[in-house]
């Protein structure tokens, strides 16, 4: 006998109509509980709040990244016990020391990732400069357009988040030495995320294949790979990071 599966037509965290896309169904609304923890999770994450996971949010009932630096010493402690407690409270106060940039993509925008985010923190340094500034965003249409629609619906946020931060410094623009793709193991870093930093701060964009436009290919261990290989037929000179941070 075979069993009818049904389709849910309503969010189960908000109750909201669901919007099918394809094989996937889409909640739309921003309010919705089981997004906002997603995003404060996010967020956290992002600006390094360590001892901030899914589980201490939910105890503490946070609703918006607000509610992260709203919430009291004591009100952490009590929650989350004195040792984590007192832990997680100088993280956020840590926190608040961060560059603008980083701020931005923390905050879950659609199409404001890191790069976009750098780009806006180029001629902006605060919300309050964006939305005072000339309506324009060195941005494309449509990351312009979600970046200006969040400021819309989140004005009183953004303004609180630029009273309480104190925006660091951007390093000093760096000149952009081309695209670079890692494959294999590295001999100096045990991740990939460390060295696409160090990459990053002398100029590469690091990307996740190889394309026509890839300057170089960062293969230390010399395994063959689709990678490799496909370096190879294009000509793409094949580096160590070593080389790179001291071309």
């Amino acid at each position: 006998m075979k069993m009818k599966i049904e389709i849910i037509t309503n969010c189960p965290s908000c109750g909201s109509d669901l919007e099918q896309v394809n094989s996937q169904l889409f909640c739309r609304n921003v309010s919705c509980p089981a997004q906002s923890v997603k995003k404060i999770e996010a967020f956290a994450k992002k600006m390094k709040i360590k001892g901030l996971g899914p589980a201490s949010i939910q105890k503490l009932e946070l609703e918006s990244v607000l509610d992260i630096y709203f919430s009291t010493e004591d009100t952490l402690i009590e929650v989350l016990g004195e040792k984590v407690g007192t832990k997680v409270f100088k993280e956020i106060q840590n926190s608040k020391n961060v560059r603008f940039s980083t701020l931005v993509s923390a905050l879950s925008i659609p199409l404001i990732g890191d790069t976009a985010a750098k780009k806006v923190a180029v001629e902006y340094n605060s919300f309050r400069d964006i939305m005072e500034g000339s309506n324009e965003l060195p941005l494309g249409e449509k990351a312009s357009d979600n970046l200006f629609g969040w400021l819309l619906d989140n004005e009183e946020m953004a303004l609180e988040l630029d009273s309480l931060m104190s925006y660091t410094a951007a390093s000093a623009a760096v000149e952009q030495k081309g695209s670079v793709c890692i494959t294999g193991k590295l001999k100096d870093f045990s991740n990939r995320n460390s060295a696409k930093e160090i990459l990053e701060s002398h100029g590469y964009t690091v990307t996740s294949s190889v394309s026509s436009k890839t300057a170089y290919l960062v293969d230390e261990e010399g395994k063959p790979s689709s990678k490799r290989k496909k370096a190879e037929n294009l000509n793409i000179p094949i580096v160590s990071i070593d080389f790179l941070i001291n071309k």
